[in-house]
């Protein structure tokens, strides 16, 4: 069954959420998975694109928009098929995508901004409802 873990940020504002999704991508590649980052849109997964590369000047995470050849371990996306990732989703939109439950593991990422926080209130309810683990990270003591 796939488990779901929710990181839960002090600050309320989408640049601290898309840099926490650029290490918390370092840390699960340097991991050894292989990671499906799925974005809002086109232009936030672009956005994501050009972040990974710039986000930490010794961090090297090999990357792409999915659809990309040769596939990388990293891939970034926003449409409705993964392509062939079952390993760990990363979810920036703001709600459960339907493929979810193909991974093995779903990290989402909340801020303390209305606009996150309530979308992710009930994606949080959804998965527990359905029975899933979830778990909190609450990264605002750290």
């Amino acid at each position: 069954m796939t488990q779901v873990d929710f990181y839960l940020l002090p600050e309320g504002n989408e640049s601290n959420r898309i840099d926490f999704a650029c290490r918390l991508a370092e840390t699960i590649w340097r991991k050894g998975h292989r990671l499906y980052i799925h974005t809002g849109d086109e232009q936030q997964a672009r956005a994501l694109d050009e972040k990974l590369w710039s986000f930490k000047p010794d961090a090297f995470i090999p990357h792409g928009l999915i659809g990309n050849q040769p596939p990388s371990p990293v891939e970034i996306g926003w449409q409705e098929d993964p392509g062939d990732h079952h390993d760990v989703l990363l979810n920036l939109d703001l709600k459960v995508p339907m493929h979810f439950s193909r991974f093995q593991r779903v990290a989402e990422i909340i801020d303390d901004s209305e606009a996150v926080r309530e979308p992710k209130r009930a994606d949080w309810k959804f998965y527990k409802e359905r029975g899933y683990p979830v778990r909190t990270n609450d990264m605002r003591q750290k």
